[in-house]
């Protein structure tokens, strides 16, 4: 099996989510292709803070749309997201968190990584 390629950590990609499917291929990882203008890189955890934001930005993730097997989300759910969408939310106050360890590095393109720190829930928290 191929590498689903690096994390924001530099560290081999783990895997995002599977229920629901996710990734810009549907293989549970937060990778990415050069068509994906989006940029599916940040696995998150969604809340329903995010949801609705990311509704009124244009990005209905909340609607089940069955021709495209699609569930719809709800929060709790782990979901890679737009890289852009992610940084966005941060601006606005309303980010989820994230897991570093499934987020692509490509990610570090457009946020740096103290910024996705304070969200990050797969790593020991200090202080």
């Amino acid at each position: 099996m191929r590498e689903a390629g690096r994390n924001a950590l530099g560290e081999p990609l783990q895997l995002c989510s599977l229920s629901p499917k996710t990734g810009y291929l549907r293989d549970g990882h937060c990778r990415t292709r050069p068509h994906d203008l989006g940029s599916h890189v940040v696995c998150a955890q969604l809340t329903d803070e995010f949801l609705v934001f990311s509704r009124r930005r244009g990005n209905d993730l909340i609607t089940p749309v069955t021709a495209y097997d699609f569930p719809g989300l709800q929060d709790g759910d782990r979901w890679c997201l737009y890289a852009f969408r992610w940084l966005e939310a941060h601006k606005a106050g309303l980010a989820p968190p994230v897991f570093l360890q499934s987020t692509h590095q490509r990610v570090l393109e457009l946020v740096q990584l103290d910024v996705l720190l304070p969200y990050a829930l797969d790593l020991p928290r200090h202080g």
